[in-house]
């Protein structure tokens, strides 16, 4: 029995858009919000936190002032830090798709290679000049020079940095990632300070080092 090709590209598009539809990063609520209950012990795991009830909700539970503080940008080699909103400052986030970030870096500081696995990212600079880019899965960089007020987007799961390029001033930007819980995983970090550790072997064949720079790099990341 022959299958008509018009009804079988049909299917095709069919299945490709139930497909789509699955590949969201987050689920969308089922109600207008799920303010989320950190205060009660978890007996039960799901996919974000158990919501208080509704009639307990309060307009606090949609604001924070958790990104107006600066970070500690000293706790790293890398001269950056990130503050993010979570559930916890800001419980009203919970089921929305999202998190927002603050990203202070220092002169000439660096947030390293990194991707978030479960997330895009939209990244606006408020302060000074940062030069931010991406590597797509074809190993093509893409770059750009942010000053006050412009903007970049980072392709979900790809490995990105930003690095302020000014050697004497700070800079400034705040991140919108499209995630409850987008991850974040430093890209040497990952490879170098693993626990328990990469062996040396696959190291030394990955990136055409010898044991020594093994060594070095292990240290100086932490690892």
């Amino acid at each position: 029995m022959k299958t008509n090709p018009g009804v079988l590209h049909i299917v095709l598009i069919i299945t490709l858009a139930i497909l789509m539809g699955l590949a969201k990063p987050d689920p969308d609520p089922l109600q207008d919000y799920c303010v989320a209950n950190t205060k009660v012990p978890q007996s039960i795991y799901l996919n974000g936190a158990p919501c208080i009830n509704p009639t307990q909700v309060i307009a606090s539970h949609f604001t924070t002032s958790v990104l107006a503080k600066p970070g500690n940008t000293k706790a790293n080699i890398f001269g950056f830090n990130v503050t993010l909103t979570n559930i916890v400052n800001l419980p009203g986030l919970n089921t929305m798709g999202l998190t927002m970030a603050r990203v202070d870096i220092e002169a000439n500081g660096l947030v390293p290679p990194h991707s978030h696995p479960r997330a895009s990212e939209v990244t606006i600079c408020l302060q000074g000049t940062i030069l931010v880019g991406f590597v797509d899965t074809s190993n093509r960089l893409f770059t750009q020079q942010l000053r006050t007020g412009d903007s970049f987007v980072f392709p979900k799961a790809l490995i990105h940095f930003l690095y302020n390029i000014d050697s004497k001033a700070p800079a400034l930007a705040v991140s919108a990632l499209s995630s409850q819980n987008p991850g974040a995983q430093l890209a040497s970090v990952a490879t170098f300070a693993s626990k328990p550790s990469i062996p040396d072997q696959v190291l030394r064949k990955a990136f055409q080092i010898n044991s020594q720079d093994v060594a070095r790099i292990r240290t100086n990341l932490g690892g």
